[in-house]
């Protein structure tokens, strides 16, 4: 009878609206997985003996070397931004993050125009220097040149998870350290790479799925791997069961990499759990120290930013007059208007769902919370198959309806619409949105809401007069998160694009694999200029949000 009571006190509207949304998020996944039992065919069989070594192999490599190299890269650079202080410190602080804002596949493109034969580093060494160079050293089209693309633009994943977490550090352990008379290197190994486990753990994990997502770097570089598998299954063959094996396999180094993620962050707690703490107090470095640490900070920023803008700017201003035309106001508006519709669904799923997971206490609210974010560990391409299964039930379902409109329609409508898409874009971004939500009302805590509810106001009219405005600023930082996203979004958007249908992403895809490299610069422009004015404005909501 209790449980009766406690199960009728938990239905109400919100418990309504996340179950039909998280159900949605289930269902395209799990089509995967029913038709994992088909019989192999043919195509399966081949790939099985012949191809399957070589793309795991791949795709490992790939993993490796990036998630590797972005935690060399990301921990030291947030150890030497958090820890001391030098000249232009503050500028790195923020700028190091801008790599970010550059697409794994735009960089690839600028680093191979820059570095190939006829690109400008080599004609400089030839017709100035009369230098003849091995083009051993300046082949990005490789398995290393790819893990360079990676770790060049994903490395700030791991930078900003592991200088946000150093940051809340209290100066107790470091100081200590220094006053048993330890080197800042012993310090490095010693303290901060055990305590920061738990943040680099994190933020490499989000290299390496980034990795596995990518579709862009791999085939314009001709490395096999397991999303360029499904791609040329898909297109080359329209094999759909081999498709959905390869997904299934997909998935499945997915979820052991989670369970690896999970079991090496473990239960073991870093950091202080009283809010007495000393704030670190950066060391301010003298001499060669001072230049070094510049240095490094240079280089890494013009590698990962300084280079692909400038040499994107060079193609633009060379190609400018024949591209720039009312062709690219419509693919930016486009662009913009998908964005801008599914960032808007989003935000409205993510606060109906994060509000439930808080006034809920079962142990439905948690499952909701951690099926929300399962979307974002999934590759583009392996959602994009679900999705377009149960879209093609969906359709064969509702055709007697569509034929009581139009009884020459044909079977497929919704596959062959800008909804799927947009659909296939809530199920990748939904946690985006979900986690800044979340952190929001935990931020708040439930002392305001309670006294709503106390002073007799509805479960509903508190949320919108008490709670909305509260989180105000969380929502802002998800909606333009989720928003960059879509528009730099590459192997959904080609798998599931209605015909003739472009976004910025997909225009410099196929300016880009068709050898024209120069009218790639402009939808690339735009795009990392969005990227950086929602940098500028997610750094100014955080900063209004602490002070």
């Amino acid at each position: 009878m209790t449980r009766l009571r406690n199960l009728k006190a938990n239905i109400n509207i919100w418990w309504l609206l996340s179950t039909c949304f998280v159900c949605l998020i289930i269902i395209p996944n799990m089509s995967i997985f029913i038709n994992i039992f088909n019989a192999p065919n043919d195509h399966f069989r081949h790939i099985q003996k012949y191809l399957l070594k070589n793309y795991l192999s791949n795709t490992t490599i790939l993993m490796m070397g990036a998630g590797l190299l972005s935690i060399a890269i990301g921990v030291s650079l947030a150890w030497v931004v958090t820890m001391f202080d030098f000249p232009m410190k503050r500028f790195f602080r923020w700028a190091l993050v801008l790599p970010l804002t550059i697409p794994t596949y735009i960089g690839a493109y600028t680093y191979h125009g820059l570095l190939n034969y006829t690109g400008l580093v080599q004609r400089f060494l030839r017709n100035q220097l009369g230098l003849q160079v091995n083009q051993v050293y300046f082949n990005m089209m490789s398995i290393n040149g790819a893990i360079f693309i990676f770790t060049i633009f994903l490395y700030p994943y791991v930078f900003i998870i592991t200088k946000s977490f150093l940051e809340k550090q209290s100066a107790s352990l470091i100081e200590t350290s220094r006053l048993l008379g330890k080197s800042h290197f012993v310090i490095f190994i010693k303290v901060i790479l055990p305590i920061c486990r738990g943040a680099i753990i994190g933020g490499t994990s989000l290299v390496v799925l980034e990795v596995l997502n990518d579709y862009g770097v791999a085939n314009y570089y001709g490395i096999p791997t397991f999303s360029i598998a499904i791609f040329k299954t898909w297109f080359g063959m329209g094999d759909l069961d081999t498709v959905v094996k390869l997904s299934a396999i997909l998935m499945l180094i997915i979820f052991v990499l989670l369970y690896v993620e999970k079991l090496l962050r473990g239960r073991k707690r870093y950091s202080y759990t009283t809010s007495k703490i000393q704030p670190l107090q950066p060391l301010k470095l003298n001499g060669w120290k001072k230049h070094l640490a510049m240095v490094v900070c240079i280089l890494i920023f013009t590698l990962g930013f300084f280079i692909p803008l400038l040499q994107l700017i060079y193609w633009m201003a060379i190609s400018y007059k024949n591209n720039v035309n009312i062709q690219v106001l419509k693919l930016s508006s486009t662009s913009f208007l998908v964005a801008f519709v599914t960032a808007s669904i989003i935000i409205v799923i993510a606060t109906i769902i994060a509000n439930y997971s808080r006034i809920s206490k079962g142990l439905l609210s948690k499952i909701y919370g951690r099926i929300t974010v399962l979307g974002y560990s999934i590759p583009g391409a392996v959602i994009a198959i679900g999705v377009m299964i149960f879209f093609i039930g969906l359709d064969r379902t509702l055709y007697g309806v569509y034929t009581w409109f139009n009884p020459t329609t044909s079977k497929l409508i919704l596959t062959t619409s800008i909804v799927m898409l947009i659909f296939a874009y809530i199920i990748r971004f939904l946690a985006i949105g979900f986690n800044p939500i979340e952190s929001g009302f935990d931020k708040i805590g439930k002392t305001f809401h309670e006294a709503s509810r106390v002073l007799g106001k509805r479960m509903t009219t508190t949320f919108f007069k008490v709670d909305m405005k509260m989180i105000q600023p969380a929502i802002i930082s998800g909606f333009i998160l989720i928003f960059v996203d879509v528009l730099k979004e590459l192997p959904l958007t080609l798998l599931l694009r209605p015909f003739n249908f472009n976004t910025l992403a997909t225009k410099t895809y196929e300016y880009a694999n068709d050898e024209m490299i120069h009218e790639a610069a402009i939808p690339s422009l735009i795009i990392i200029g969005i990227g950086m004015l929602a940098m500028l404005i997610l750094n100014k909501v955080s900063t209004k949000e602490v002070s």
